[in-house]
C-alpha cells in the first residue's frame, strides 16, 4: 500500500506552510513570552476559514477531509502550539454542536463558529477532576425555564477570550453539556498565567455562582454529556494534538538540521560528529513514524471506521512522547543556546511536555491501548465493541 497525498492535499499543505512561515514562526517566541495571542492573528486564521475547517459547507465551513485537517494541525503546531490549541478546542465545540446540537443551535452557532465571529472553548477539566472526567463536580439544576450552574472549571484553553463555552455539569446525577456565553450572569473568568508550556493559549478558570442560562442551551439530552458529547469531542481533540505533536517534532528536526550545519566544534560542523548524526537519524525516523500513525488515524476517520478511535489514541500516544524526546534532544544539541529564549527549541520542549498531558495523558493512553491489545488479540471482539469501550475513557 502506498501512502500518498492527493494533489489537493499537497496544495493545501503548501498553503498552510506558507501561512505559518510568514505569519506565525517569526513572532511565536514573542507570543510565548507575552503569554497572549494577538487578536489580529486569530482574525487572519478565521479569514482563511481554518476555524471552520471541519464544519459542513452549509454552515460556512471548509468541510476538510481528516487528512487535510491533520496537515493543518501539523503546520500550525510547527509554528505555535498555542495557536494550534485554539484550533483544537474551537473545533471540538464545533464538532460537538454539529453532531449533537439541535437544529436551532446549529443554525445559530455553527455559522458564527465557522467564520470566527465567535470563539469557543471546551469546559471539562476542574480543580479536582482531570483524567477522571466522569467525576465532574460542577452542577446544573433546572429552575423554571433556565438551568442554574454552580462550580468551577480550570485549565480552559483560550478561556480568557472565548465568547461561548461548552460546559459539562452534573444534572440530577447525569453528566450533561451546556452552552454558556461569556456574559452570562454568575460567570466569572479568571486568567491563568505562568504555565510551563503553550503559554500563549490564554488559559482561564471559570467560576459559576448561580449562573443562569436558558433551558434551550442544553446540548443533546441529559446524561449525554460524557459518554457521547465529551468522548466524541475528545477523540477529535486527540487527533489534533497528535498532528500538532508531529509539528513540534518537525520543527525541532528542522532547527537541528540548520543549527548543526552552521555551528562548529573541534574544528568541524556539528553535523560531522557521529553522535549528532545518530540523534538526527532517530529524529527523522520517529517524525516519519508519528506522521504515518496520524495518516492511518485520519484515513480511518474519513472512512468512518470504528477502529479510528483506538488508532487515534495510538497516534496521540506515540506522537506526543516522540515530540518530547525529540525536543529534549534538540535542546541537548543546541547546548546552552537551547536553554535560552533566543532559540525556539526551548519553547518546543516545554510545549511538547504539555502534549503528553492534554486530551488524555500518556498514562491514560497507555491504559487504553493496553486494553485494546488484550481485547483485540485475546478476546477478538468486533471493532464496534472495542470502540464503545474506549469511548468510555478520556
Amino acid at each position: 500500500m502506498k501512502i500518498e497525498l492527493t494533489t489537493q492535499q499537497k496544495d493545501a499543505q503548501a498553503k498552510f506552510r506558507a501561512f505559518v512561515d510568514e505569519e506565525i514562526v517569526p513572532l511565536a517566541n514573542r507570543y510565548d513570552q507575552e503569554e497572549r495571542t494577538p487578536p489580529k492573528l486569530i482574525k487572519n486564521l478565521a479569514q482563511l476559514g481554518y476555524l471552520g475547517a471541519i464544519l459542513p459547507k452549509e454552515f460556512g465551513g471548509k468541510a476538510m477531509d481528516m487528512i487535510t485537517y491533520g496537515l493543518l494541525n501539523e503546520e500550525i503546531g510547527r509554528g505555535c502550539s498555542s495557536l494550534r490549541s485554539l484550533l483544537t478546542v474551537h473545533s471540538m465545540v464545533a464538532r460537538a454542536l454539529d453532531k449533537w446540537g439541535n437544529k436551532s443551535q446549529k443554525d445559530y452557532w455553527l455559522p458564527k463558529l465557522a467564520s470566527g465571529e465567535i470563539i469557543a472553548a471546551f469546559g471539562l477539566s476542574e480543580p479536582n477532576v482531570g483524567s477522571d472526567a466522569k467525576s465532574i463536580e460542577t452542577t446544573a439544576i433546572l429552575s423554571g425555564d433556565s438551568y442554574v450552574l454552580n462550580g468551577q472549571k480550570k485549565w480552559i484553553t483560550y478561556g480568557q477570550i472565548a465568547d461561548v463555552f461548552l460546559v459539562f455539569a452534573q444534572c440530577s446525577g447525569k453528566a450533561s453539556a451546556f452552552l454558556v456565553e461569556k456574559n452570562s450572569p454568575g460567570l466569572t473568568i479568571k486568567p491563568i498565567s505562568g504555565m510551563l508550556g503553550v503559554r500563549a493559549s490564554m488559559l482561564a478558570e471559570l467560576h459559576f455562582q448561580d449562573c443562569r442560562i436558558p433551558q434551550d442551551n442544553l446540548v443533546g439530552k441529559l446524561g449525554f454529556g460524557f459518554s457521547y458529547i465529551a468522548s466524541s469531542a475528545l477523540d477529535y481533540g486527540r487527533y489534533s494534538v497528535a498532528w500538532g505533536s508531529v509539528g513540534i517534532a518537525q520543527a525541532c528536526l528542522e532547527a537541528c538540521i540548520q543549527y548543526t550545519s552552521e555551528r562548529k566544534q573541534f574544528g568541524v560542523y556539528l553535523k560531522e560528529h557521529q553522535l549528532i548524526r545518530q540523534m538526527i537519524t532517530e529524529m527523522i525516523a520517529n517524525v516519519k513514524a508519528a506522521r504515518l500513525l496520524c495518516y492511518q488515524a485520519g484515513y480511518l476517520k474519513d472512512n468512518s471506521d470504528p477502529s479510528s478511535i483506538v488508532e487515534t489514541s495510538i497516534a496521540k500516544y506515540f506522537a506526543s512522547t516522540t515530540a518530547t524526546k525529540i525536543a529534549n534532544d534538540a535542546v541537548q544539541i543546541h547546548g546552552a543556546n537551547g536553554c535560552s529564549s533566543e532559540y525556539s527549541v526551548a519553547r518546543y520542549l516545554r510545549d511538547a511536555k504539555i502534549m503528553e498531558i492534554i486530551e488524555g495523558s500518556t498514562q491514560i493512553q497507555q491504559i487504553t491501548i493496553a486494553d485494546y491489545g488484550y481485547q483485540e488479540y485475546m478476546l477478538q471482539p468486533t471493532p464496534a465493541v472495542i470502540s464503545q469501550k474506549l469511548l468510555a475513557r478520556t
